[in-house]
């Protein structure tokens, strides 16, 4: 019996689709959904056809919007795919597939090579540890170069391109392909349905025996056995090339590059074979880590998820903090998580006859119920189980269990370790809940939530419509978490808070469709920080209150200075507590004698982090900063942890009134391609931006502009870009991070 489990997850291949918008990955999802005969009509985006980008949104736009998962079957291997958006504003449906995920397909322009966002899902991966492939798509296409991108790949991301094929003919003569390992061709006809196998012909012999050797070198000098071989015959066999590129590929020091054309249907077949080869299945991965539920912090966690659940519930009828309140709380959980890993750490084998662990990393509304996407980690489920969901410490049962092939559904019996999966039936579930055996409890890390950048204020139209709005919007934000949803304390208006201006663009087109609601949607506006510019130094703050009973006493004396690069990552002495990389805040207590003991430390720190939120310029939260606790003092009755964290916040607060502040705002790498006769007008408008330009380059007859801008300063210029260059030009951008704004803006002027 173990066996034939083995040979089942040995057999299977959990893959994600990455790269830069209009690369080609959905074609290139579309067509290896052809090859392997799971669909008999080849979908086109153009068309508005394919299987994945289903959502009418994402037909009218051309893009991906929303990651979708199909399933497909090739060579007695069962592939999980993940088709994932391309686009920058969407880079959270990417993270939380990634999650999931235990390899990954690449897919590069032939012409553009590397570009923004596909760096961008490359560092994702890089954090995840997902192993990858190449695919340099578009061979067909203009200006086609499969070594230019090969240069950028290396140039850019760094990784080891290992190249496995060697191109026949260019551009629109670009017909197949040479198999390096094999050293055979495969050509496809005009329709692509079929490759047909050869001899290398005569012309491409000397090339195709060149590129091989420096393959094998390639692959001598990162792997021990096939060093060994090569040594000893000056040349490496098919079948030891084939197991070191397995081998790299997994460990991460080699990348497998292959091309083709997924619009004409050639490379696919090799590209799938690849993905069986290298790739790995769940039985390669190690196996998922999670902590012990019963671990006080949990069960202290767990609370503060089910108050969260309570307060979702609660705004949709109209009290949008509650999906607020939940963020923090996930993150809460997040930060238990990480905290108590060295201590109550477990591991759940990718083993179906282990006890049942799975995360949600999607939730989706249809018109036939909720979807909890899964991915089962270890176990079995069948349909009317129960299960134990740790993040609300609540039992749900599994109503049915669907094989998902994006907005289509098969209905299964049961699934095991190594499944993604849809069920339906759960009603607390959220994106990064833990799903296990009620009597083998497990919480799983959920994955990150990016902080939003833009904003805008909705309203309904009619008040008649304003709980209707609630709910929609309250149901938006547990689909996808990277949405938030709050009441602004000075207006009473709903913000809308997302990743780009394009995403709640996609978010209000949603519920007026979905809901039939015609909403008011302010003028976007982006989220500022304010930072320390110079600190202040022994500010001593009291906090004392005596009305009747016990009373509260804390007395702290604070550093405040900035954070320097190195400091966010320091672990602090035993006194404090360490920095935090997200929030940009790093905490230590070098006091000595126990003037204060360590509870009451950490608690000042807690007071620090509440003070945060909100900075003395405009109201924006604080980043950039190091507290450091000097001395203080306590009372034998009445000190206590809510006393000394009240000092820390309100002596944080007081002490940032003292500092010299200065407020960040969001910038981004913006890249333009533009006609060549178009550029002089493309830099002057970028210049007028607050645009600094950081590079710029000619690639297949068009300029590529790269620059650096403020985001305030992007709203409306698609529009702007069209019209300078008659429709010709186009741009990408993704995050960089923050830069001092050149006026300090308030929070009056931003709504």
């Amino acid at each position: 019996m173990r066996n034939n489990l083995d040979r089942h997850l040995s057999a299977v291949r959990n893959l994600g689709i990455l790269a830069h918008v209009d690369a080609g990955k959905t074609t290139v999802t579309e067509r290896i959904l052809y090859a392997t005969g799971t669909t008999h009509k080849r979908g086109e985006v153009h068309d508005g056809t394919t299987i994945t980008d289903f959502d009418p949104q994402e037909r009218d736009r051309g893009i991906t919007i929303f990651a979708a998962a199909v399933s497909c079957d090739w060579d007695g291997h069962r592939i999980n795919l993940i088709d994932t958006p391309g686009h920058v504003d969407f880079a959270d449906e990417v993270e939380r597939s990634l999650r999931v995920l235990d390899g990954a397909v690449a897919v590069f322009d032939a012409v553009a090579g590397v570009e923004p966002q596909s760096e961008s899902v490359w560092r994702q991966a890089d954090r995840h540890g997902v192993p990858r492939i190449a695919f340099v798509n578009k061979l067909d296409r203009a200006g086609a170069d499969l070594d230019a991108a090969v240069a950028s790949i290396r140039a850019r991301l760094h990784p080891v391109p290992l190249v496995v094929q060697l191109p026949i003919g260019v551009e629109d003569d670009f017909t197949g392909v040479v198999d390096l390992l094999r050293m055979r061709t495969l050509t496809w006809n005009d329709d692509g349905d079929s490759a047909v196998e050869g001899a290398v012909p005569e012309e491409l012999r000397e090339e195709a025996l060149r590129r091989r050797r420096l393959l094998e070198e390639a692959v001598a000098e990162r792997h021990p056995a096939a060093l060994e071989e090569f040594c000893d015959r000056e040349t490496l066999s098919a079948q030891t090339l084939s197991a070191a590129l397995r081998d790299l590929t997994r460990t991460g020091d080699g990348v497998v590059v292959l091309c083709g054309s997924a619009y004409r249907n050639r490379g696919i077949e090799p590209l799938l074979d690849a993905a069986v080869a290298y790739l790995p299945s769940p039985l390669d991965v190690p196996p998922v880590c999670g902590m012990h539920e019963r671990a006080d912090g949990m069960r202290n966690t767990g609370g503060g998820m089910r108050k969260a659940v309570d307060r979702t519930q609660n705004a949709s009828l109209g009290m949008h903090d509650g999906v607020d309140d939940m963020r923090d709380d996930v993150d809460g959980m997040r930060d238990g998580v990480d905290r108590m890993q060295d201590v109550v750490g477990e591991q759940r084998p990718a083993d179906p006859a282990a006890p049942f662990a799975a995360l949600a990393f999607k939730v989706s509304a249809t018109p036939t119920g909720r979807l909890t996407y899964l991915r089962v980690y270890s176990g079995t489920i069948e349909k009317g189980d129960a299960v134990w969901e740790s993040g609300t410490r609540r039992t749900e049962r599994i109503g049915r269990i669907l094989r998902v092939q994006a907005d289509r559904h098969a209905q299964l019996e049961r699934a095991v370790a190594g499944d993604i999966v849809a069920v339906v039936g759960l009603k607390s579930a959220r994106a990064g809940s833990t799903l296990c055996a009620p009597e083998a409890p497990i919480v799983l890390e959920p994955p990150g939530v990016p902080d939003p950048v833009v904003s805008v204020a909705v309203e309904a139209r009619t008040s008649a419509d304003a709980d209707r709005l609630a709910s929609g919007l309250a149901r938006l934000a547990e689909e996808d978490p990277s949405l938030v949803v709050r009441t602004d304390p000075e207006t009473g208006q709903t913000v809308l808070s997302g990743m780009g201006e394009l995403h709640l663009e996609v978010a209000v087109e949603k519920i007026r469709r979905s809901l039939g609601l015609e909403v008011n949607v302010g003028r976007p506006r982006v989220t500022y920080r304010e930072t320390v510019v110079r600190g202040v130094s022994g500010l001593v703050f009291r906090h004392v209150k005596q009305d009747g009973g016990a009373g509260q006493f804390a007395h702290v004396v604070l550093d405040v200075e900035p954070l320097g690069e190195s400091d966010a990552g320091d672990a602090g002495d035993a006194g404090g507590a360490g920095g935090d990389a997200e929030t940009g805040f790093a905490f230590r207590s070098t006091v000595v004698g126990g003037r204060v003991p360590q509870e009451y430390a950490r608690a000042v720190e807690a007071g620090c982090r509440d003070a945060l939120a909100e900075g003395p310029l405009g109201g924006y939260p604080v980043t950039g900063l190091r507290v450091t606790l000097t001395d203080g003092a306590t009372h034998v009755k009445d000190s206590s942890e809510m006393a000394f964290r009240t000092a820390g916040r309100l002596g944080l607060r007081e002490a940032l009134r003292g500092c010299v502040m200065a407020v960040l705002e969001p910038v981004v790498e913006v890249t333009v391609t533009v006609p060549e006769d178009a550029v002089g007008g493309v830099l002057g408008d970028l210049a007028g931006r607050r645009g600094r330009i950081t590079d710029s380059a000619v690639r297949g007859g068009s300029a590529v502009v790269t620059a650096t801008v403020p985001l305030a300063e992007l709203f409306g210029y698609a529009t702007r870009l069209r019209s300078r260059t008659q429709g010709r030009g186009t741009f990408s951008a993704r995050p960089t991070g923050y830069a001092p704004a050149p006026t300090a803006p308030t929070a009056a002027t931003t709504r």
